[in-house]
């Protein structure tokens, strides 16, 4: 873009993506607290920055229908997947998007393969579809949990050896299909540290109006934390691609982690770049012929065009 912004959202984000091809180490390689030299204080405005770059590539993906776009959100528990999705996309229209959240799979999802149920919820063109978690619970929740697979009807050599590799290989080139089809998948993993965690688990016990999101399961799902960091490490270094890249976002800052997750949204939409459709020629001389006849339908001592009029008078 002529102003600048795709290249300074593509450098602000540039720390948190996986480059492809390499080894993840999470607990390593990325700090949950890092801010990128931000303030808290300049925190509002960038988000706002963030959601009105999305409102406007939002309707220009909409207005051309070619493109769809699918944005997975992985977390651990408190991780603020909802506080990310209801504050990033506060200002786009909601008739584009589509927000899917996938819990336990209910028996006519486990009568398919793992990744049917995801594909019912995929966007149409010119939609934004939001995965809260998404097709890499079968790599992570499935991975830590073994009895979970057992409950997917596999055939007897499914559960096998080799069946992570071969999901991450089946998921990559899923994920390529659908890009080659003109829908971008995007990756947000919001990176939690385990103290940031018991703190959020502390307040959803001790203020009532946030005890309904507290669950015992949350507390024994946190005593497998080095399970889930190793599984995490490793879907992290095999499924981040050229075509599908995942973006590491340091989460125990949540105003932190919500401009980060807009920037990564918005410079997916300014890569895929949509425009407003042309009118054809013909078509322009009817809107022409159209613009006449209301124009002449003003009242006496009104602008003709109180648009165009408008339009001039803020510029």
């Amino acid at each position: 873009m002529a102003d600048g912004r795709a290249e300074r959202i593509a450098d602000f984000i540039e720390p948190l993506r996986v480059r492809p091809g390499s080894k993840v180490h999470l607990e390593r390689d990325f700090d949950p607290r890092y801010k990128g030299g931000l303030k808290k204080r300049q925190g509002a405005e960038l988000l706002r920055t963030g959601v009105s770059l999305l409102a406007e590539y939002q309707d220009r993906l909409a207005a051309q229908d070619t493109y769809g776009v699918v944005l997975c959100l992985q977390a651990l528990d408190a991780g603020g997947k909802d506080g990310t999705i209801r504050h990033v996309m506060s200002g786009v229209n909601p008739q584009g998007v589509r927000v899917s959240s996938f819990k336990v799979p209910s028996t006519e999802e486990l009568d398919h393969d793992y990744l049917w149920r995801y594909a019912q919820r995929l966007p149409a063109r010119g939609e934004i579809a939001i995965f809260n978690r998404s097709h890499y619970e079968e790599v992570l929740v499935v991975r830590v949990h073994p009895e979970v697979l057992l409950r997917q009807k596999l055939p007897p050599h499914g559960p096998g050896p080799g069946i992570w590799d071969r999901r991450y290989r089946e998921i990559n080139h899923w994920e390529r299909y659908l890009t080659d089809n003109g829908f971008k998948v995007v990756k947000i993993f919001l990176n939690l540290s385990k103290e940031e965690q018991r703190t959020r688990f502390l307040k959803r016990i001790d203020l009532p109006e946030k005890n309904w999101k507290f669950s015992a399961a949350d507390v024994r799902e946190r005593g497998r934390w080095d399970d889930y960091q190793d599984a995490f490490s490793e879907m992290l270094s095999a499924t981040s691609t050229r075509w599908a890249p995942w973006y590491v976002v340091p989460a125990d800052r949540k105003w932190f982690a919500r401009i980060c997750a807009a920037a990564v949204l918005a410079h997916t939409l300014m890569e895929i770049d949509p425009q407003y459709p042309e009118v054809a020629p013909e078509a322009r001389k009817d809107l022409l012929v159209t613009k006449r006849s209301l124009e002449r339908e003003a009242p006496a001592g009104a602008p003709a065009d109180p648009y165009a009029a408008r339009h001039k008078k803020h510029h």
